[in-house]
């Protein structure tokens, strides 16, 4: 592979803001896997935020992109997957699997799409100092008349229509919108777009907490919702706290802290079948590898509030929640999903067209 802008890149980033700003380039925010696309000829690399490479994951997309993207070019984008109308990001995260066969598998029963939405690179010439205006402009026309499963991403310059898909594209499974300065070059690893994501309250139960890797200092809380059954289902954590405050933190769960979890909802946690039929920490990741997922159980007396952006599958929250204050007016049975705003459905295919 010969090209002027090379592997590995870690793509620009975007900061967060309450707002859209005014006067600048749009676009949703889609969820998935960030990827930079690299083909030379036959040669295809899909390069993830991290830089590690993701061909392996996604074979249907290596052809299609052999196909359909122009012969030397390096492409900013995102790979989905799309099931009954909106995004599945679980779906995505079950292509990080170590057998290919399963890959594989995975990949003819829910195929991926990536969607394009810069280029930094066409033929011989690198486009990292060109103007994002420009850019957009050499992508379009690189890409005009692709077809699924490459899409390009839609862009707008007009702050209404970006308020209208913000509002509006959550009921497909998007995170948001993005803002990007029209004259705005290419920067590597670097936050210089804007994301503006939906964000809501939730009240939850702490049914436990992990120590940081630092030291016995809260690491992060276990939060809990209950199911219609009346069941204790493990829907994310929250993290975000000072070294001042996990030391507090410590000292302030102790007293509902248990000896074991012997007689907890989540007691079984280390048991792989009891994660096929219900939520609980411990479930193994992909991701984390060999990290150690381990917890300290609380009795599920406690009540927080916390701020999230959307509902993974309507289960658990898509990112780690930020903690807003505690609850001591309310009981932990009457932390339910009932309480959940659910965003109003929109069929993706509105946005990018049917797959076929």
């Amino acid at each position: 592979m010969d090209l002027p802008v090379m592997p590995p890149v870690k793509p620009m980033l975007a900061k967060s803001v309450v707002r859209i700003p005014p006067d600048m380039h749009y676009e949703a925010k889609w969820d998935g896997f960030r990827a930079i696309v690299f083909r030379d000829g036959d040669e295809i690399e899909i390069g993830s935020r991290s830089t590690k490479s993701l061909v392996r994951y996604f074979p249907e997309l290596v052809e299609a992109l052999r196909e359909r993207l122009p012969e030397r070019c390096v492409v900013d984008g995102e790979i989905v997957i799309a099931r009954e109308g909106r995004l599945d990001f679980d779906a995505l995260t079950e292509r990080i699997h170590p057998a290919a066969s399963r890959v594989k598998t995975l990949s003819e029963r829910n195929p991926a799409s990536f969607v394009a939405f810069d280029l930094l690179a066409l033929a011989d010439e690198s486009l990292l100092d060109v103007p994002l205006s420009d850019r957009r402009a050499l992508l379009v026309a690189a890409l005009s008349g692709v077809t699924a499963p490459v899409h390009v991403a839609p862009a707008t310059t007009d702050i209404e229509v970006a308020q209208r898909w913000f509002e509006q594209y959550e009921g497909a499974g998007l995170d948001g919108v993005v803002a990007k300065p029209l004259t705005l070059p290419y920067r590597r690893d670097e936050r210089l777009m804007y994301k503006i994501k939906h964000e809501r309250t939730a009240d939850v139960v702490v049914a436990g907490y992990r120590l940081h890797k630092s030291g016995p200092v809260v690491g992060s809380l276990l939060l809990g919702l209950y199911d219609a059954h009346g069941a204790l289902q493990h829907v994310g954590v929250c993290a975000a706290f000072t070294m001042k405050r996990r030391e507090e933190l410590i000292t302030e769960l102790e007293p509902l802290r248990m000896e074991s979890a012997a007689g907890h909802p989540w007691a079984a946690w280390t048991q792989d079948a009891a994660h096929e039929s219900a939520r609980m920490p411990g479930a193994p990741s992909r991701w984390t590898g060999k990290k150690d997922l381990s917890w300290l159980p609380l009795r599920p007396e406690l009540v927080c509030e916390v701020a999230y952006e959307h509902m993974e599958n309507g289960e658990r929250f898509r990112h780690t929640a930020r903690f807003r204050r505690w609850r001591p007016d309310r009981t932990p049975e009457s932390c339910t999903y009932a309480q959940l705003e659910e965003p109003v459905g929109y069929d993706l295919a509105d946005i990018l067209g049917p797959r076929d």
